[in-house]
């Protein structure tokens, strides 16, 4: 993919901001899926974060975290002054495995913030626990 033809992944890329799922998890999801489908190709350079967050029209820091967290996760390699690829994936990897991998990270990060913002173990569980039976709830009706 040419980085400055931007089309080929934005055209593919669809934002809901009414959903309630953050911008870059979307953002995230998406590349991953498109990784997944063999639309993107290891060796592929994906547009700068300005780039893409212009044409998407969002934040830049939306597109740094999802590229940050896609890095994380062995999906891209962003690499200082060429640009940023889709990886080689590791052939012991399934999509499956590097979906796990993107959640735990997630999950990681989001514990982190919590513990530095004072939240104990337990209350954080029983706050998680609550989030999952309303997403479950939603999610049936």
């Amino acid at each position: 993919m040419n980085p400055n033809d931007l089309t080929p992944l934005v055209s593919r890329i669809r934002l809901d901001f009414r959903s309630g799922v953050p911008i870059y998890t979307q953002v995230m999801e998406q590349i991953e899926q498109l990784v997944e489908a063999g639309v993107l190709q290891p060796g592929d350079q994906l547009p700068t974060v300005r780039a893409l967050a212009q044409e998407l029209r969002v934040n830049f820091n939306t597109i740094a975290r999802a590229y940050r967290l896609l890095d994380e996760a062995g999906i891209i390699s962003t690499q200082q002054g060429r640009g940023t690829y889709i990886l080689e994936a590791r052939a012991s990897e399934k999509p499956e495995d590097i979906r796990a991998q993107a959640l735990q990270t997630l999950s990681q990060r989001f514990l982190q913030d919590a513990l530095r913002l004072g939240y104990q173990p337990d209350e954080f569980l029983k706050i998680l626990e609550k989030e999952i039976t309303d997403w479950r709830q939603s999610e049936e009706k």
